[in-house]
C-alpha cells in the first residue's frame, strides 16, 4: 500500500490492485473487500472475469485509455473505483499511465507477483542482473542493438511479437548464441515452461499469455565491444580504397554528433553504412536512418546492419528526396550530397530537433567554404576541425607511416540568444 494512506491524507478513491492468473484467490483478503466494496470496476475483459459477482458498474478497458481517464476523473468524486491490472501494475502496466495523467497522490497501488517474477522463479534464475525489455504492444524494431551481448534477457511478448516471432528475429541478425526459456499462461491451471533453441524458437506455437527469456551461452564468443571500430570490419565498395568514412574521422565525428540513447539521426550518403551502424549502437533505443543513392551500396549497408546487430532504417533515395517522412533529428551527418549540399544543409537545419547538430565531412576546400556558408545562411554557429591522420605501415624490418586523406570536419549548431550575444559582444 502506498504510505501516504497512513498519513492522515484524504482516503483516495482510485484504488488499482494487480491480479494474477489466479483471479480472486491470489489477492488478499484487504483487496478483495476493496474490489466488492467498489461503486466501480475497471479492468480488461479477461481479468473482470475473475470477479462474475460484481454487481456495480464496470467499465472494459479497450483502445483508448485517454477517454477510459476522462470517466474516471468525472465519477472520481462520488464513487469508490478499482482499477484491476496484471501482476505489478508498474511494471509496464496501467499504473505508470494513471499516475501521470491523474497524479500519484490519487493512486493506492496494491502490486501482485509480476509475471517475470514468476518466470526467474520457475528457471530458478536470479532477474536482479537481467535486462527487461517489452515488445508488448511495441514494435520488435530496434531490439537487436538493445540486447546484443547481454548475458540474460527477459521479454513481455503479445500475439503478434510472439516467441517464434522473436526466434525469426534474432535469427536475422546471427544471435544465435541464445537460448530461450518460455514460461506459459503462469498462476493457471495450464501453467507450462520449457527450454528452446532459437531455432526450436523461431517454430514454437506458444500460448498468447508467456514471457521469454533468453540466456547467452557461457561459451559464445565475446561481444562486440566499444566503437570506432575498423575499417576492414565493414563490408564495403572498394575501388582504390574503401568508399567508408575512416575510422578516425567516422570517431571525431561522432564524437561531434552528441548522440544521446535516444537520439533520431539522419546518415546522409550512408555510402557502406559504417556511421549508421555506429549511431545505432551509440542511440540503442532511438532511431537511426541510412539514405543512400547508389544501388550498389545498399547490399554493403545491409549486410553490416546484420553484422553489427543494428536495426536501422535504410532509404534509398537521393536526398533531400524522401527526407520529409522522417521524423525531425536531433543529429544529421552528411558524408555525401550528390552537388545538392546547400540546399540540404538548409532543409536539414530547419527540421533539426532543440540542441541539435549538423556534422558534415568534406575532402576539398570547396565543400567546406560551400558546407561553412550554408550553416550560416541557416542561422547556424559553424565551426571546422581539420583531421591530418596517417596510419603505421610495415617496410621491411621496419615501420614507416602512411598518410590519409585530410579531412574536414564541419559542425553546425544553434547557439542561443544569450550564447550569441555573449559571442558578439567578445568579438
Amino acid at each position: 500500500m502506498n504510505s501516504n494512506t497512513t498519513t492522515g491524507a484524504k482516503n483516495r478513491n482510485i484504488r488499482i490492485i494487480g491480479v494474477g492468473e489466479e483471479g480472486a484467490a491470489g489477492i488478499t483478503a484487504e483487496s478483495l473487500n476493496l474490489i466488492q466494496e467498489a461503486d466501480v470496476l475497471v479492468g480488461g475483459e479477461r481479468l473482470l472475469q475473475f470477479f462474475p459477482a460484481f454487481a456495480g458498474e464496470k467499465l472494459v478497458i479497450k483502445s483508448s485509455l485517454n477517454d477510459l481517464v476522462v470517466k474516471i476523473k468525472a465519477l472520481q468524486d462520488s464513487h469508490n473505483i478499482v482499477v484491476l491490472a496484471s501482476g505489478d501494475p508498474l511494471f509496464y502496466g496501467i499504473a505508470g499511465y494513471f499516475a501521470r495523467k491523474l497524479g500519484p497522490d490519487q493512486l493506492d497501488i496494491r502490486p501482485n507477483l509480476s509475471s517475470l517474477q514468476l518466470a526467474f522463479a520457475k528457471l530458478g534464475e536470479s532477474w536482479h542482473d537481467a535486462v527487461l525489455e517489452s515488445v508488448h504492444g511495441r514494435p520488435l524494431k530496434g531490439l537487436a542493438q538493445r540486447i546484443d551481448g547481454k548475458a540474460k534477457v527477459a521479454l513481455l511478448t503479445d500475439e503478434h511479437n510472439s516467441p517464434a516471432t522473436i526466434g525469426a528475429y534474432l535469427q536475422q541478425f546471427g544471435m544465435t548464441e541464445y537460448d530461450a526459456y518460455v514460461a506459459e499462461n503462469l498462476g493457471a491451471a495450464d501453467e507450462r515452461a520449457r527450454h528452446y533453441t532459437l531455432d526450436e524458437l523461431a517454430a514454437a506455437e506458444c500460448s498468447p499469455l508467456n514471457v521469454v527469456i533468453l540466456l547467452r551461452r557461457k561459451d559464445a564468443p565475446a561481444p562486440r565491444k566499444g566503437f570506432g571500430f575498423a575499417d576492414e570490419e565493414f563490408h564495403q565498395r572498394k575501388p582504390e580504397k574503401g568508399l567508408i568514412t575512416k575510422r578516425e574521422v567516422r570517431a571525431f565525428s561522432l564524437s561531434e554528433l552528441k548522440l544521446g540513447e535516444d537520439s533520431i539521426v539522419w546518415d546522409i550518403g550512408a555510402g557502406s553504412g559504417s556511421v549508421a551502424v555506429e549511431c545505432t549502437r551509440l542511440a540503442p533505443r532511438g532511431q537511426v536512418f541510412a539514405i543512400e543513392k547508389n544501388d550498389g551500396d545498399l547490399v554493403n549497408i545491409e549486410a553490416n546492419r546484420v553484422k553489427f546487430r543494428t536495426d536501422f532504417t535504410v532509404l534509398h533515395a537521393k536526398a533531400p528526396a524522401g527526407l520529409d517522412e522522417l521524423p525531425d533529428p536531433d543529429a544529421v551527418f552528411i558524408g555525401g550530397s550528390g552537388g545538392e549540399l546547400a540546399q540540404l544543409i538548409a532543409l536539414c537545419a530547419s527540421r533539426l530537433r532543440p540542441e541539435g547538430r549538423i556534422v558534415v565531412n568534406a575532402a576539398t576546400i570547396e565543400t567546406l567554404h560551400d558546407s561553412m556558408k550554408a550553416m550560416r545562411d541557416a542561422g547556424m554557429d559553424a565551426s571546422v576541425t581539420l583531421l591530418q591522420t596517417a596510419r603505421s605501415k610495415p617496410i621491411l624490418n621496419m615501420t614507416r607511416f602512411d598518410g590519409l586523406n585530410p579531412i574536414y570536419v564541419i559542425t553546425g549548431q544553434y547557439i542561443a540568444a544569450d550564447e550569441a550575444e555573449a559571442v558578439n559582444g567578445a568579438e
